[in-house]
């Protein structure tokens, strides 16, 4: 049975390759996509998305534009990393003949999870800023959810925006701290600890099949990759994004263990860091459930495999 989700995003790179895998793999059920300020501006991470729908040959599913901005500081986008337009230059000629829906992305996820109470899964691969504003609108909400897995933290590494904080958390931190105590029954974590060892490589790319779908990753992925081996020595896209998406689908290939989490919203040195309480020192129950290992080579593998049907 298919999983009935709606994704959330800030359409960079590595999001536009979690659509990608989300749309082709034929196991989720796509309600909608919102957008979010995080990477780029909400404007660019919308049009991006209704691009790499149009890519994937999806354009029924809904993209609905969220917040345009953090909950109360100012933006902090990644143009190092994804270029200036997100994309890293590919499809930057292509005017898509998809259009937004007129909705509020908040709202959109809180009508579908009292449409679907009960069995709706949030894949959040963006700063945590229309979930936050969603809980803002119906406090009630983590009764309705199945799941929220988001991408973001760091438990057990450095952070790769500040030597402490990983980006989606350190982007938008309040919001962060206000989805992690919200009470949902099953919040997931897929952090760095986790989406740094799935690290897709010009030998991977090599190996898709497809030409259209070859070639926008191979354009899309050259900034990563490139700046990826300028901080960290090594040739790769790490699939950030995409490994929460593969969570989703294939949750066997992660392991996770609960723990309790908090994120430091007011530190001169450690904004933005979730804190994971790993010895149960403030002795506070377990809020989040925290992935610490992957099976990075059978997801790479499940990853080329499926963006390949």
């Amino acid at each position: 049975m298919s999983k009935r989700v709606i994704l959330d995003v800030d359409t960079g790179i590595d999001d536009a390759l979690g659509i990608l895998l989300a749309v082709k793999s034929g196991k989720l059920e796509i309600e909608g996509i919102t957008t979010v300020c995080g990477n780029v501006s909400l404007e660019q991470a919308t049009l991006n998305t209704c691009k790499i729908l149009e890519l994937a040959g999806a354009t029924d599913i809904p993209v609905y534009p969220g917040a345009s901005a953090p909950l109360i500081r100012k933006s902090h986008y990644e143009h190092r990393v994804h270029g200036s337009d997100g994309l890293g230059g590919a499809l930057s000629g292509v005017e898509p003949g998809k259009r937004p829906e007129s909705g509020f992305g908040p709202s959109f996820i809180v009508e579908t999870a009292l449409r679907y109470s009960g069995d709706l899964t949030l894949i959040m691969t963006a700063p945590l800023t229309n979930l936050a504003i969603a809980l803002q609108q119906c406090p009630d909400l983590p009764r309705h959810i199945k799941e929220v897995i988001y991408m973001g933290g760091v438990v057990r590494g450095p952070g790769n925006v500040t030597p402490t904080a990983e980006y989606n958390i350190y982007a938008d931190p309040e919001a962060a701290r206000i989805v992690v105590h919200a009470g949902f029954e099953r919040l997931t974590q897929v952090g760095l600890d986790v989406t740094r060892r799935a690290l897709l490589t010009e030998s991977h790319i090599g190996l898709l099949t497809e030409p259209a779908i070859r070639s926008y990753v191979q354009e899309s992925t050259a900034i990563y990759i490139d700046r990826y081996e300028f901080v960290n020595g090594v040739r790769a896209c790490a699939l950030h994004d995409p490994l929460a998406v593969g969570a989703a689908i294939w949750p066997e290939l992660v392991d996770a263990k609960d723990y309790y989490v908090d994120v430091e919203t007011t530190s001169r040195l450690c904004d933005g860091q979730t804190v994971c309480d790993v010895l149960n020192r403030l002795g506070q129950p377990p809020n989040v459930r925290v992935c610490e290992q992957v099976d990075s080579e059978r997801f790479l593998e499940r990853f080329i495999m499926t963006l390949n049907l």
